[in-house]
């Protein structure tokens, strides 16, 4: 019986610190934690992407009951979950759009994500973003099926990212990724079912499959862009990582549900 109580503490402590390290919200745990329970508690970013999705979804769901249209709406839900993340994702693309393309050599390329200005290339790069993902919910339109899609794409895009973390070395000794390590494998298989259950449940069994296949895809460009360019990953490889796969998925539903969610 202790042993459970024990164990139902440390799913309940990983969610709070998988909701503190992916949003701003005031749920993480009242001590601080340490690199080694970010990792063991990186099985949880999957979670805290469902919530962000939920609150997407509401914000939607309110902007079109005050007969707001799909494009005003959309824009409100993407900017609501932007705030509640803090943007850490849309830091991590501009950094990384901005290192990898504007520096010659590794250490270069490193010290501009590092630096916390913002140039052409990252600019570039969240505007695109933000217009890819406004589109796809605009064109969605129905508040049911965005918010399938918001949830879909917040939790496939972080499923990821612990195995990201576990198979490609930190680029540099003393970045955020570095301190934090490695997920254990555990960790990661959980992330990885608790996206593949959502997305079965959201898209049906053969679409999901589509769904991983893709974000597979995305991970293995990244990877090999990411060792060749700076030889690892950092924190803002995951979070480009992250804007990736959330935008593949959000044009992916577009397509799908023109006719209607699949649920």
């Amino acid at each position: 019986m202790m042993l459970q109580l024990e164990q139902l503490r440390t799913i309940v402590t990983d969610l709070r610190i998988g909701v503190s390290f992916a949003t701003i919200l005031p749920f993480g745990p009242p001590t601080a934690v340490s690199d080694g329970e970010v990792t063991r508690a990186s099985w949880a970013l999957p979670v805290a992407g469902l919530l962000v999705g939920l609150v997407g979804s509401a914000v939607y769901a309110l902007a079109h009951a005050i007969g707001l249209t799909p494009g005003p709406a959309a824009m409100l839900a993407l900017a609501s979950t932007v705030i509640v993340t803090g943007a850490l994702h849309e830091d991590g693309l501009a950094d990384t759009v901005d290192g990898l393309g504007g520096g010659r050599t590794r250490e270069r390329k490193l010290d501009i994500m590092r630096d916390s200005q913002i140039g052409t290339y990252g600019a570039c790069a969240l505007v695109i973003s933000l217009i890819l993902r406004w589109s796809a919910l605009a064109a969605i339109a129905a508040p049911r099926s965005v918010m399938i899609a918001l949830l879909l794409a917040h939790a496939a895009a972080r499923a990821g990212v612990p195995t990201f973390m576990a198979f490609v070395p930190p680029a540099r000794p003393d970045g955020l990724s570095a301190r934090a390590g490695q997920p254990a494998p555990q960790s990661a298989a959980i992330a990885l079912g608790v996206g593949a259950v959502v997305l079965a449940f959201g898209l049906g069994p053969a679409k999901a499959i589509l769904a991983v296949v893709l974000l597979a895809l995305i991970g293995l460009m990244m990877t090999c862009l990411a060792i060749k360019q700076i030889g690892g990953q950092t924190g803002d490889i995951l979070g480009a990582f992250e804007q990736l796969s959330e935008t593949a998925i959000l044009l992916m539903a577009a397509a799908l549900f023109q006719s209607g969610p699949q649920l």
